[in-house]
């Protein structure tokens, strides 16, 4: 009875021996060391914040913010004109090669030229303009003698009239002549004429056209009766366009401008000066023209005009003989370095994007990349190891030479080649991440094939193994099932240590320019964004939250590691 006693109170359960399993023991060492369990926490959160953090905010990865901000633009360019400006006729063409062929013949007091096949001619409407044909070629005159034969070309009909002519402009040494409303052109020696019917393509002057309103265009039949008229002017003239009459008469204010009026109404001005506006759909009227002039006749560098109700200030900048005409305005920009606001906690970036929520996509892609290339190097690792491990002899010498090869490969030089080699290739940034994960992930798994291989070298000589040959296991499941297994506590404290270091790695190459681009973040490509000192000292902002999520995970990876390494150790008394 006594003794019955004693054994009911020797296995109470709150006396007796708790037996734990290998797991439980493991795992309560690991909950007892106070850093792994902030690493825990660390990494738990980093998941939470990366993972959930982007589909709870409201921003894209990629969504770019604009703002309103008042800017001093661009807005006419103004000059003196010195060069021909060109007008075409409708429907023809006068190419740049041709241009330059005109100035030249001009220059050489010829009225002909060619380019690109085909023949021109020139004559001047006025001093400051030129009018130029197309020449086709319809006959030919030939002189033998003290006779002269004359014939078509491509079906040309040769009249009595036009031989008559013809013969009569080569023998007085006419450069044309006009036949039943025809001016035909004479180009060639006595020997050898030919004569051109001609078209008018374009005209080429030095005035320049400014019109009083948008809907007035400057085309080719205005502008040749407009210089005609101006060729002839001598204080006022006139001349009919369209069935109109229009008057023209000089400017009030400047003798160098000629005014063009139609129905007693400001029609168009001509003189030398350009101002273009830098924006197509900008119209520039008469008066603000006449005001800009002033401005820059008087050295006037500002000045005030209202346009639509809205009165703008405009400043003037000179370079050479060229002014800018400036406006301030409110202009549409990316809302870049803004500072931390409701909108935006941490702020924007350089490409005006929500910093937080570049961070929160950032940290998967860091962090998917981390495990992806760690699985690969432990695939490899794992089975080149067993391998080398368990068979020993020429197969261990190979695999090890192998490894011998990849320790001696240069890594950074490798990577930042390839980086660059992506670079100029253009590669797509999603295919470019995928490439990432694979050179990294095969250029470290030797160092863990190294220590899977010095674990199975002692393992396999051990009682079990020699039992698991003995009944005939298959030489895969003796590794796979038997060996590897008895290994697995180092592999997850190497690769546990080896997550932060990928992620540094990662985050290195995408601070250079060579790892994850865009639109995909990661936390070293946000801190690639600053670029330079004043934006490293003005915008701490930028880099330092995505500086400070590296320095987490980073250590929280490597807390769990030391925690692991140390749960693991059967020496440890905690």
């Amino acid at each position: 009875m006594d003794n019955e006693r004693k054994n009911d109170v020797s296995l109470n359960s709150d006396q007796r021996i708790k037996v734990l399993s290998p797991g439980m023991l493991v795992f309560k060492r690991f909950v007892r060391n106070r850093l792994a369990i902030v690493g825990v926490c660390c990494i738990g959160f980093m998941f939470l914040f990366s993972f959930l953090g982007g589909f709870l905010m409201p921003y894209g990865e990629a969504q770019v913010f604009t703002t309103y901000t008042e800017m001093l633009n661009d807005y006419a360019g103004v000059s003196r004109n010195t060069e021909f400006r060109y007008t075409l006729k409708d429907g023809k063409d006068f190419p740049l090669v041709a241009r330059s062929q005109l100035v030249l013949a001009r220059n050489n007091g010829e009225t002909t030229f060619s380019s690109q096949g085909v023949d021109y001619s020139f004559t001047e409407v006025s001093e400051t303009c030129l009018e130029v044909s197309a020449m086709q070629r319809v006959a030919e005159a030939n002189s033998f003698g003290g006779s002269v034969v004359i014939s078509g070309v491509d079906g040309f009909t040769v009249s009595a009239a036009f031989e008559s002519a013809f013969t009569e402009a080569i023998e007085s040494g006419a450069d044309r002549f006009e036949l039943d409303g025809v001016e035909y052109i004479v180009s060639g020696d006595k020997r050898v004429s030919g004569a051109y019917s001609s078209e008018p393509v374009a005209l080429a002057s030095y005035n320049v056209f400014d019109f009083a309103s948008s809907s007035s265009t400057n085309n080719f039949d205005f502008q040749i009766a407009a210089e005609t008229a101006a060729g002839e002017f001598d204080g006022e003239g006139s001349f009919e366009f369209g069935g109109e009459t229009y008057m023209m008469s000089p400017d009030p204010d400047d003798d160098e401008v000629i005014n063009i009026t139609l129905g007693g109404e400001l029609y168009a001005q001509m003189s030398d000066y350009i101002i273009q506006p830098i924006e197509s759909d900008v119209f520039i009227s008469l008066d603000m023209r006449r005001l800009i002039k002033e401005c820059i006749a008087d050295g006037v560098t500002t000045f005030t005009w209202e346009e639509d109700g809205v009165e703008s200030e405009y400043s003037i900048v000179r370079s050479n003989d060229r002014w800018t005409i400036k406006r301030v305005q409110d202009t549409l920009v990316v809302d870049k370095y803004q500072f931390p606001s409701a909108e935006h906690p941490l702020g924007t970036d350089g490409n005006g994007m929500d910093l937080l929520t570049r961070i929160m996509y950032g940290g998967r892609i860091s962090l998917m990349i981390g495990f992806i290339v760690v699985f690969i190097e432990l695939l490899l690792g794992v089975i080149l190891g067993g391998i080398a491990g368990y068979f020993g002899r020429w197969v261990d010498n190979l695999i090890m030479r192998i490894v011998d090869v990849f320790y001696c490969i240069p890594a950074t030089p490798l990577l930042i080649i390839l980086g660059s080699v992506m670079n100029g290739m253009r590669i797509d940034p999603q295919l470019r991440m995928i490439y990432l994960m694979l050179i990294l992930g095969f250029l470290g798994w030797p160092s863990i094939a190294r220590l899977v291989r010095g674990q199975i070298l002692s393992l396999r000589e051990q009682e079990f193994m020699v039992a698991a040959e003995a009944t005939g296991l298959s030489v895969r499941r003796r590794i796979f099932r038997h060996l590897i297994p008895n290994v697995i506590p180092q592999l997850i404290v190497n690769a546990t240590m080896s997550l932060g270091s990928v992620i540094l790695t990662e985050a290195t190459l995408s601070f250079l320019g060579i790892g994850v681009k865009y639109p995909f973040a990661s936390w070293g490509n946000i801190i690639n964004d600053v670029s330079d000192v004043y934006v490293m000292t003005n915008y701490l902002f930028v880099w330092i939250p995505a500086g400070f999520c590296i320095l987490i995970t980073v250590l929280g990876f490597n807390f769990i590691g030391d925690g692991l390494r140390d749960a693991f150790d059967p020496k440890m008394k905690r």
